[in-house]
């Protein structure tokens, strides 16, 4: 490659890596995982994997887990 063409290359990613960098931020995504358990993307670094089972047994224990987080609320900490 030329000098020439190193500085557009240079110029394009620039501008493709700004464009990145204003993109909203991704929505909440799930997916089956490979093994048949439902991946969630999004919420943090990781996804959240759970089997069907789980994820119905969690959904259950909504109640509880609001009346939990409610009660330890000056515990927790909240991300920003």
């Amino acid at each position: 490659m030329s000098e020439e063409d190193l500085r557009a290359e240079l110029e394009r990613l620039r501008k493709e890596n700004e464009a990145l960098k204003q993109a909203p931020k991704a929505s909440v995504t799930m997916k089956v995982s490979e093994k048949g358990a439902v991946s969630v993307y999004g919420l943090g670094r990781f996804p959240v994997t759970l089997y069907k089972e789980q994820w119905i047994k969690l959904f259950g224990m909504s109640a509880e887990i609001e009346r939990f987080i409610r009660e330890h609320n000056h515990q927790l900490k909240a991300k920003d």
